[in-house]
């Protein structure tokens, strides 16, 4: 009759079954490098085969430390905030910490204030905040907390240590792409005037234009939705002919709605307006035509904003500078491809 294990196995148990001692066990779960390589492989095994999970309660209690970090984060519906939410918590397992998520509807102040009371009565370690708003940022930095902070987004001036993807390189390889294109300008559908990834961007695009001599264009503005965008669309569509004949959108979700109204007005795409997007959402190389995009990479987001928050818990000196910006891709595809005009700027 098969044995019927009434209680969870402890550390104990895995050091009797790997025939090591109880300190091993423990080097082995902290990853310690002064264990030999066939030790670590048989108390791996004993733990598989019994199925032990660390006590974290117990072993919150012996060392002080909770092995906990917390996530503060809004909008998480989007794209950006999503990606970025899941590359964190995935991150923070690879290190071996769990992580205790406050999504809120709105950063303000006060819902700032008791997102970070409430992490802070679990008892996290440190707390990575997805703060795109720059309202939400400038809070961030006049609230007190009891643990080290780190803010992805952020932006210029912020007295807290940031990481995020360079934005305003972004807007300068998508626009600095459709003018290598033949295009004697490009116009800008921008996000949400308080989100700092929006100011960014529409900065890159302004100072790209401007370095070329190109006066830029009338700016048009959304609000991440692909129906903002279609809404832009329509009124982007009355400028073709009229010197219109490429566009960069701030995210995909709006060049989605900017392609459709624009079809809708009989506006082929390229042929009569090249677009690109911002973001390099999974359905992009899907839309129609497949959308040329920059491409954010939310996982080295996510490790270096835990490797940051890390360094500041353990009292190491950060190994880079307070703001870390990661680089950002252009991602070619069928939405732009390299634009001829006559003398008088008319297409081909």
């Amino acid at each position: 009759m098969a044995h019927t294990r009434l209680r969870p196995p402890t550390m104990a148990d895995v050091a009797r079954q790997a025939g090591v001692s109880h300190q091993t066990v423990s080097r082995v779960l902290g990853d310690h490098p002064n264990v030999r390589d066939a030790t670590r492989a048989r108390v791996l095994r004993a733990i598989e085969e019994m199925g032990y999970r660390r006590n974290f309660s117990a072993r919150a209690l012996a060392t002080r430390r909770t092995r906990t970090l917390g996530v503060v984060a809004s909008d998480t519906t989007l794209y950006g905030p999503a990606s970025t939410l899941f590359a964190l918590e995935e991150a923070a397992r690879a290190k071996g910490y769990l992580v205790s998520t406050v999504s809120l509807r709105k950063l303000t102040m006060e819902s700032l204030s008791e997102a970070l009371d409430h992490l802070s009565e679990g008892g996290v370690e440190g707390v990575v905040a997805i703060a795109p708003q720059r309202s939400a940022v400038d809070a961030l930095a006049e609230l007190r907390h009891p643990f080290p902070v780190v803010i992805v987004g952020g932006g210029p001036g912020v007295d807290i240590t940031c990481v995020g993807v360079d934005q305003h390189l972004g807007a300068r390889l998508a626009t600095g792409h459709l003018l290598a294109a033949g295009h004697r300008t490009v116009w800008h559908l921008a996000g949400p005037e308080d989100w700092q990834e929006a100011a960014d961007r529409a900065a890159g695009w302004r100072d790209t234009l401007e370095a070329a001599g190109v006066e830029p264009p009338m700016l048009l503005r959304g609000d991440w939705s692909p129906l903002s965008g279609y809404r832009a669309g329509q009124e982007l569509a009355g400028w073709v002919g009229r010197g219109l004949t490429a566009v960069f959108v701030a995210n995909d979700q709006m060049a989605l709605g900017v392609l459709r109204a624009l079809r809708e007005a009989g506006v082929r795409t390229p042929q009569d307006v090249a677009v690109v997007g911002f973001d390099d959402i999974p359905e992009a190389e899907f839309f129609a035509p497949p959308l040329t995009t920059v491409r954010q990479d939310f996982s080295a987001v996510g490790k270096r904003g835990i490797a940051l928050l890390l360094d500041l818990i353990e009292g190491r000196p950060p190994a880079t500078a307070p703001r870390v910006e990661i680089e950002p891709q252009l991602v070619v595809r069928a939405s732009t491809f390299p634009y001829a005009a006559q003398p008088d700027g008319t297409p081909l």
